[in-house]
């Protein structure tokens, strides 16, 4: 019986996962808006505007950006080039990422299985491994930029953290190759390359590579000799000086950046519903480093604990973005293992408790089937799970035109930059924005009950506000005011107003 259920979750892997793929393709094309969506299509947007000097993405200044990335350079040139909208331009993004991380799996899997393995055998590994980056999380639905869950992954398939991620897998796998071979000088000099490509693309799935790069090398065996070593910090000195060199904004200068930890402090709740089907993972590292001290992915994983623990206790909240470090390692050993265990009976045993907590996982997760068909044709439990996305802020986009600045709350901030226009304030914490306090007051300032028109008109005036998002519970200026003029209403009660003549 046992055995039966080891060959039939090794037989059935690489179908699930084919369907997985095809959802996650259909979901792509379906491109479902939640999260920060909003700002990667503005950073699109700028860049196809402006290529050298696209300013900053949400407001109307002349600022550098993160967001301003080797990746979204490329996005913006593709923009620019065929004339395709941003959003067409984000669903091809979308595919490349997922094409790069199914194939980063397939290299770096294949790093992990014996050359003599066949071509079915590491199909299936990569299939079980893929499997398990995507489903073994836990039985409470968890959503992130940089965690791979499936819910997650298909909200996020277009944003920087999957290309990086996809590249990360790409650099693991070329790496423990070089180190393997004792790769020449050009070898190690592109590895160093796409690291900072990853790091400047993304900078905190970059954090992961960087942990999984330094475990590869702590886990290569043989050791590298004292010529590898010497190209090995070559090629970590040419992306360093790729990473000080990037024009678009300074990469350093995020060292110093401040106001992320308390939107960071929801990755340390709930950690038991979240990753306890990870607990399988865990175990099989537990094997791996039975049969080898120095395993790469116990390494791996041991960094990514220190790293989230150390975020805990010191109240370095975002050092909490570190976690796939640890959870990636899990999820691969978990895979491997159904293939590399010595004992028959261990195998069969994990492959029986890992298939029952994929379809744990799976069952979580599977909500995401609405994003793809609509929810009424879906069986009542299924339809439950489903999280309709956002609805966008396409319903302005008639009057509202590129380059005008929109005064709006947090929420709508956050969407309104992605066609083109600019907000008063930024929907998302911008470290190079000198003025970011004074712009979120100015907004609470208008939006506060009790403000005096005068203090209302000073904010229009001051930012140049052309239009006003307000929702029917917002306060502000009334709608008879002669300086605004109802242009249209959306969804949710909101109003679009104009602001006419000078507001002062």
């Amino acid at each position: 019986m046992r055995a039966a259920s080891n060959a039939a979750l090794r037989a059935a892997a690489p179908l699930v996962l084919l369907l997985v793929v095809a959802l996650l393709v259909a979901v792509a094309i379906r491109l479902p808006w939640a999260g920060d969506l909003g700002i990667h299509a503005a950073t699109v947007e700028r860049l196809r505007h402006d290529l050298l000097d696209p300013g900053n993405p949400l407001v109307d200044e002349k600022t550098p950006s993160p967001y301003y990335s080797p990746w979204t350079v490329f996005l913006g040139v593709v923009a620019d080039v065929t004339g395709l909208g941003t959003f067409t331009v984000l669903r091809i993004a979308a595919l490349i990422s997922l094409t790069l991380l199914v194939t980063g799996v397939w290299r770096f899997t294949g790093t992990f299985t014996e050359a003599s393995a066949s071509r079915t055998r590491r199909t299936a590994i990569t299939a079980l491994v893929l499997l398990c980056l995507l489903l073994l999380w836990g039985t409470s639905l968890f959503n992130w930029s940089g965690f791979l869950g499936l819910n997650s992954l298909s909200l996020t398939l277009s944003y920087p953290s999957t290309f990086a991620l996809g590249l990360s897998f790409h650099l693991w796998a070329l790496l423990r190759g070089a180190l393997a071979r004792g790769s020449g000088m050009p070898g190690f000099l592109g590895l160093g390359l796409l690291w900072s490509v990853i790091l400047l693309s993304h900078q905190f799935s970059g954090v992961v590579a960087s942990f999984g790069a330094l475990a590869m090398v702590a886990g290569a065996r043989p050791w590298p000799a004292r010529a590898v070593w010497a190209r090995l910090v070559a090629g970590l000195a040419l992306g360093a000086v790729v990473l000080a060199a990037w024009p678009y904004y300074s990469f350093f200068g995020l060292f110093h950046a401040q106001s992320l930890e308390e939107i960071h402090q929801a990755l340390y709740r709930n950690l038991p519903g979240r990753y306890w089907l990870l607990l399988a993972g865990v175990f099989a590292l537990a094997l791996r480093w039975r049969r080898d001290r120095r395993d790469p992915l116990v390494v791996f994983f041991a960094l990514g604990v220190l790293m989230f623990a150390a975020g805990r206790v010191s109240g370095h909240y975002s050092w909490g973005r570190a976690l796939p470090a640890a959870v990636i390692p899990a999820q691969v050993a978990a895979g491997l293992e159904v293939f590399g265990a010595e004992r028959r009976a261990v195998r069969t045993a994990f492959a029986a408790v890992l298939g029952a907590a994929l379809l744990a996982g799976a069952w979580t997760q599977s909500g995401v089937l609405g994003y793809v068909v609509p929810r009424d044709v879906l069986p009542k439990p299924l339809a439950d799970r489903y999280k309709p996305p956002w609805r966008g802020y396409h319903w302005v986009t008639p009057w509202v035109k590129y380059g005008d600045v929109v005064l709006a709350t947090d929420f709508p901030a956050r969407q309104i930059p992605a066609y083109g226009p600019y907000t008063v304030a930024p929907g998302y914490p911008d470290f190079f924005l000198p003025d970011e306090a004074a712009r979120t007051s100015a907004v609470g300032t208008y939006f506060a009950p009790g403000t005096e028109r005068a203090a209302r008109l000073d904010v229009l005036r001051r930012y140049e506000v052309r239009w006003i998002v307000s929702h029917r519970d917002d306060a502000g200026l009334a709608a008879t005011d002669p300086a605004l003029h109802k242009v249209t209403t959306g969804p949710g009660g909101q109003t679009l107003y104009e602001v006419v003549g000078d507001p002062g």
